[in-house]
């Protein structure tokens, strides 16, 4: 798992003066998927795949994460739009602010195993296969 930048001085921001982040207040947070590491400087759209149909898919931050102490897993089957064109092969998801658009991505990780999205395929992850490490 890996922060990105920005939420990192946030965090700090938050942590040693109080200010709290814009992003923050939000209800919700929105899951992506990506074709390679989005790394620490990027928004949203970074490597973000891009098959026919696909979009982001909504998280309620107060019900979708499960607290297992340094270990956050998704707490609901989480389920993306049916490919219905086109192709990709995503190795990482993130959580962002922005439901389309480049908003600012705030953690990423790496998928248990690289999946493959075609014609018919709806990524779909269950209970507690993503997580979120403190390292």
């Amino acid at each position: 798992m890996s922060l990105s930048n920005i939420a990192e001085n946030d965090f700090l921001k938050c942590l040693l003066q109080g200010t709290d982040p814009s992003w923050r207040a939000g209800a919700t947070f929105y899951l992506a998927l990506h074709s390679s590491d989005p790394g620490e400087t990027w928004d949203q759209t970074t490597n973000e795949v891009a098959y026919t149909s696909y979009a982001r898919v909504a998280l309620t931050k107060a019900s979708d994460w499960t607290d297992a102490g340094s270990t956050f897993t998704n707490a609901n089957l989480e389920q993306f739009p049916t490919c219905t064109g086109g192709s990709a092969t995503a190795t990482h998801f993130s959580i962002g602010t922005a439901a389309s658009g480049a908003g600012v991505r705030l953690a990423s990780g790496v998928l248990g195993s690289p999946l493959a999205i075609s014609n018919g395929i709806q990524p779909q992850f269950p209970i507690a296969s993503l997580s979120i490490t403190i390292d």
